[in-house]
């Protein structure tokens, strides 16, 4: 009698967890789908050797013909230098005609800015004498 009464339970728990699982599952099925992946932002080959401090990189893309003002993610490579402390690269990019004195697309910060926040002493030490001259 025991038994019988075990598997009766066992019987009536077994099938409401699978009614309970198929109703769960049209619940599923008919759910809106919602993306959890954000979008990353795109930086683009040239910022990215900058950020990496690939001198050699950044220096070909330079004689490639690479535009050392054009903004990646709102912020121009400069601003990428002096962010990342990369003072050979910003010292590079300045005998390139690069504009230090441009904004950012989102807060308006320069490459001063980005250099005082990371507390880049170097390349503020090049940003001073490249706006002073």
């Amino acid at each position: 009698m025991k038994k019988l009464a075990f598997v009766m339970m066992f019987v009536f728990a077994t099938g409401s967890i699978f009614a309970s699982s198929s109703e769960n599952k049209k619940t599923l099925e008919t759910a809106p789908q919602v993306s959890v992946l954000k979008k990353s932002p795109k930086v683009s080959p040239f910022c990215m050797s900058i950020v990496k401090g690939d001198f050699d990189t950044v220096k070909k893309l330079i004689d490639l013909g690479a535009d050392v003002n054009e903004k990646s993610n709102g912020l121009t490579p400069a601003m990428y230098a002096a962010k990342f402390n990369r003072v050979d690269i910003l010292e590079l990019l300045i005998n390139n005609e690069a504009n230090v004195k441009a904004k950012c697309s989102e807060k308006g910060f320069t490459a001063m800015d980005y250099a005082k926040l990371s507390n880049a002493h170097d390349a503020i030490g090049v940003l001073e004498k490249a706006l002073n001259s």
